[in-house]
């Protein structure tokens, strides 16, 4: 007795051909990612990025008063030196804002002119702030009046930019730099020359 011819499953027939797709995509998918990381390393090997450099190279207070209603008056005056060592890329700095700090309370902030710094490039920047009748909490007010009467006072500095990356014609996305300069010693003294004081720096 003869028997009936044998008959295909399409479904089966499309299991493997939806297999081999999906093997496919996935080694496309890989080959991407390997030629990304390649590029990146090329890129990195060209450039050779070096950390930004910051540092508080001047700093001065004025017109220091503490008010019995626990309200404080003071103008700051820092000079910042920010140092770009690479020597092909340029930075952005599309916002910047400064903060001085006494026992993580925030005396004054200030903001900075957006400016470009090319490469192998020292920018100084001059940046004034104004305590303006700011109420300190009492501990604060204690510690302040205690360091008035020894001539010196410790302070943080913070800054907080916007930046953008320029490599040739290539731009960068937005990116956040944060930078603490901690302690800035200032004296009340002016005839006391203030020390150079180095910041850490953070993406």
């Amino acid at each position: 007795m003869a028997r009936p011819p044998s008959q295909s499953n399409p479904t089966q027939e499309a299991k493997p051909k939806r297999s081999n797709l999906l093997r496919y995509i996935a080694m496309i998918i890989l080959a991407l990612i390997i030629l990304v990381g390649i590029a990146v390393i090329i890129i990195w090997l060209v450039l050779r990025p070096k950390r930004l450099e910051y540092s508080v190279e001047n700093a001065a207070i004025h017109n220091f008063n503490l008010t019995d209603a626990n309200h404080l008056y003071a103008n700051f005056d820092f000079t910042i030196r920010a140092y770009n060592p690479n020597s092909r890329v340029s930075i952005y700095y599309d916002t910047v804002e400064v903060s001085v700090l006494y026992e993580d309370q925030t005396l004054a902030t200030n903001a900075v002119h957006p400016f470009f710094q090319s490469h192998k490039n020292v920018t100084r920047l001059h940046v004034g702030l104004t305590a303006q009748t700011v109420t300190v909490y009492e501990s604060v007010l204690k510690d302040l009046r205690l360091e008035r009467s020894s001539r010196d006072i410790e302070l943080d500095l913070w800054m907080r930019a916007t930046i953008r990356f320029k490599v040739g014609v290539w731009k960068s996305k937005h990116r956040i730099l944060k930078i603490f300069c901690s302690p800035v010693l200032l004296h009340f003294n002016k005839h006391i020359s203030f020390q150079r004081i180095p910041c850490d720096v953070e993406f």
